[in-house]
């Protein structure tokens, strides 16, 4: 399984992207994908999952409110909509896939994908 990661770039504070993550190959079996994102000199933290068969979704208190994860079941692709976007959302964002069952959202994943920069300026 490869994971594309998509849709990062360079906005502006109070801005908005909405990011992309495709799987491919064996994608059979998906029961949770996930978000993380690392900023310079910290570690990799959780941001939002989603159970692919019923759309739970669960989130980090930090971004609640501002982060929107979805996925699109016909297209096979999860999402992520960041609205007022803050410099501290700056980090490389990461899509994760996990098979195992059950599966903890805030990790180990089985699948990670190469990661889409968001840089946020003031």
């Amino acid at each position: 399984v490869q994971l594309q990661a998509s849709g990062g770039g360079l906005v502006q504070a109070g801005g908005s992207l909405r990011l992309s993550c495709a799987p491919s190959g064996r994608t059979s079996s998906v029961n949770v994908m996930g978000w993380f994102r690392q900023a310079p000199g910290k570690e990799r933290e959780f941001v939002a999952a989603i159970t692919w068969s019923s759309g739970t979704t669960n989130y980090a208190d930090s971004v609640k409110g501002r982060f929107t994860i979805s996925r699109d079941n016909a297209k096979n692709t999860m999402y992520l909509q960041i609205d007022s976007l803050k410099p501290e959302d700056t980090a490389v964002y990461y899509c994760g896939l996990c098979r195992r069952v059950p599966c903890n959202v805030k990790g180990p994943y089985d699948y990670w994908g190469q990661g889409t920069l968001v840089t946020v300026s003031s």
